[in-house]
């Protein structure tokens, strides 16, 4: 059974060893450890003021994350969110599950507004963004880009 869970510090070689491949080999963005700092200070980054970070374990198996940066006045960025390959689709719902979490998580925290960047390569992402109440704004439209990765070319909004 899989099972999200808050981010343990433990974890976080395994969260890199899943995010990295997905990043670099699937979808072929370059990107190193080195663009991504956050990955190595997730309880500072993330668990910090209203934020979290979640994984999804399959045993000790980090199949899955996802991120709520806190960026102040009540809103929030979705960052980092991943679902190996082999649990990805209808049979798991990790990706549906992963944003529940967070979405009940953000309302619980006061939060009004969620914005995400993401690549253009990551089509499938687009889908369940939009799916899942997102819509796509133009950067001009980001209240602020401390969420922002160095790929990102898309961004959406969510109200809460």
């Amino acid at each position: 059974m899989i099972e999200i869970q808050p981010f343990n510090q433990t974890r976080t070689n395994d969260v890199i060893a899943m995010i990295l491949p997905i990043q670099q080999v699937e979808f072929s963005l370059p990107v190193t450890i080195d663009h991504q700092p956050d990955l190595l200070k997730i309880p500072e980054v993330y668990q910090d003021g209203r934020g979290n970070f979640w994984t999804a374990l399959d045993g000790d198996k980090v199949v899955g994350t996802i991120a709520l940066l806190d960026t102040g006045n009540n809103i929030g960025g979705l960052k980092k969110m991943f679902v190996d390959k082999d649990y990805r689709g209808r049979e798991h719902r990790i990706a549906k599950r992963l944003l529940d979490t967070l979405l009940d998580w953000a309302k619980e925290k006061g939060f009004t507004d969620l914005y995400l960047g993401t690549t253009d390569v990551m089509t499938t992402a687009h889908r369940f963004y939009e799916k899942n109440g997102f819509v796509e704004v133009q950067r001009e439209e980001l209240p602020n880009e401390k969420f922002l990765a160095v790929v990102d070319r898309k961004f959406y909004h969510l109200t809460l």
